[in-house]
């Protein structure tokens, strides 16, 4: 097995248990718009994606103007939910203060989500800024490659030794498409109970349910 140089990993539903909350709100949030649409249908086309790209979809599939102040009431509510009910991914601080190898963070989430979300479970000790990569600095965000790409460059690796550990179709997408390894996480609360067969073109090196199962898969890793 090759040995990865540096670990990327998504936050959302991959550090962070969020993506259920998410999801739920923003179902709930259309429903009042008069736009219905399932877990299933938000798990597979908006999430891994950022806020801009998933209401730029909702007014072009449904035909929906939402109004200019929906983005920002929807991120209000959903910051205080997460004041409430964020977790940690089970695992993961363990899993973190044990890393040895080179790591950082790369999420369509916005920068001011993305610190509350790890102030709020005491994941920012594992994370400086400079290795937190947002999709606001880059032009095109998953599932173009950009993002992970910057994120190989910053930290100064080649992408063919970066491995992504990610959640999402799109997330998938991405990494592929910058020519790294993936290895898709699925035990986040908002994969439970769907399809999670995934599509041809987002098709994993490896899937897990639990960190407890990366330490050992890291581990057995040959040197370079």
């Amino acid at each position: 097995m090759q040995r990865y140089d540096l670990i990327i990993f998504d936050c959302d539903g991959v550090l962070i248990d969020s993506e259920v909350i998410s999801a739920q709100m923003l179902i709930a949030e259309l429903k009042s718009y008069g736009v219905s649409i399932s877990r299933e249908f938000v798990s597979r086309r908006f999430l891994g994606r950022s806020y801009p790209t998933v209401l730029k979809e909702i007014r072009e599939s449904f035909g929906v103007a939402l109004p200019e102040r929906f983005e920002a009431d929807y991120r209000a509510r959903l910051l205080e939910a997460f004041s409430r009910d964020l977790k940690v991914m089970p695992g993961i601080p363990e899993l973190l203060s044990g890393l040895q190898r080179p790591h950082c963070l790369a999420t369509s989430s916005s920068p001011e989500r993305v610190s509350m979300s790890l102030k709020l479970v005491g994941l920012d000790r594992f994370f400086e800024p400079e290795r937190i990569f947002t999709a606001s600095r880059v032009a095109r965000g998953k599932p173009a490659p950009d993002l992970f790409l910057l994120a190989a460059a910053d930290m100064g690796h080649d992408p063919a030794r970066c491995l992504v550990i990610e959640d999402t179709e799109t997330g998938i997408r991405a990494a592929k498409a910058a020519g790294m390894a993936v290895w898709r996480f699925t035990g986040g609360s908002h994969l439970q109970g769907i399809d999670l067969t995934p599509s041809p073109d987002a098709i994993p090196d490896w899937h897990f349910d639990n960190f407890s199962a990366l330490v050992p898969a890291l581990s057995e890793q040959a040197d370079p």
